[in-house]
């Protein structure tokens, strides 16, 4: 009997990752909007107010999964980047680099929504909480590795120095996740967890989750888009990028 046997290897060349990018991100847009326009429609209309928050909880839909989204981008952001710092892969370079300017809007993202929810609940727009403060330190991680990325002329090159900057940075993604348990802080603890029931209504429960699943599919969707142009960008010497883009 025959069967069709996938070759996953083969998509590590630019030029078949290229093609395979092209055929999936117009897929995980489409996922990412309609899990967006759900998951903002349960929890800014139907989620009930919460009793001691009030309405001004709502910001958590956006808030908790921008944080989570933001960290999990940076450890798959570091694992591609030494990856490619071990193998002297091509794609694992461009891949590091698709995935940073999102990572970076998610932190953005965080340290705002976060502080439009602690100026009702703390009195203040920011405070230098030991969780806040490790998120704007992932933020400049971000920053300096777009700017060093930038700032040097051959991509190979880039890709090795950025590997190293996000590879020391990767310490301070646990600080991120445990700051609340290690230090006293005005940070509340997780609502949903693996390991406990969640402490929140069910209806907010989903809205939350399809949050977090809409931003990994636009986190998805984005990132091969922006690969393809990268990929693009640095092969445009090559007979294969010619004949694409005519």
């Amino acid at each position: 009997m025959n069967t069709r046997v996938i070759h996953w290897f083969k998509f590590s060349s630019p030029q078949n990752f290229y093609v395979l990018a092209g055929r999936m991100w117009p897929w995980f847009t489409a996922l990412a909007t309609v899990l967006l326009a759900v998951g903002l429609w349960i929890s800014f209309f139907v989620a009930p107010t919460d009793a001691q928050q009030g309405q001004g909880y709502r910001i958590i839909f956006v808030h908790v999964p921008a944080s989570q989204m933001s960290m999990f981008i940076y450890l798959v952001m570091a694992a591609w980047a030494g990856f490619g710092l071990a193998f002297n892969t091509r794609l694992s370079g461009m891949m590091a680099s698709a995935l940073a300017p999102t990572g970076a809007l998610f932190a953005f993202l965080s340290l705002i929504t976060g502080s439009l929810w602690g100026k009702p609940m703390w009195g203040a727009w920011w405070v230098w909480d030991a969780r806040l403060t490790s998120e704007l330190i992932l933020l400049f991680l971000y920053l300096g590795f777009l700017a060093l990325q930038s700032s040097i002329d051959d991509p190979r090159r880039a890709d090795k120095a950025c590997a190293v900057l996000a590879l020391v940075g990767v310490v301070n993604v646990p600080i991120i996740y445990f700051s609340v348990k290690w230090w006293n802080t005005l940070h509340q603890g997780a609502s949903v967890s693996l390991t406990k029931s969640p402490t929140m209504a069910s209806t907010m429960l989903a809205g939350m989750l399809i949050m977090v699943v809409a931003f990994w599919m636009y986190t998805i969707a984005v990132t091969l888009a922006r690969v393809r142009n990268i990929i693009l960008d640095r092969e445009r010497h090559t007979e294969w990028v010619k004949h694409a883009v005519e």
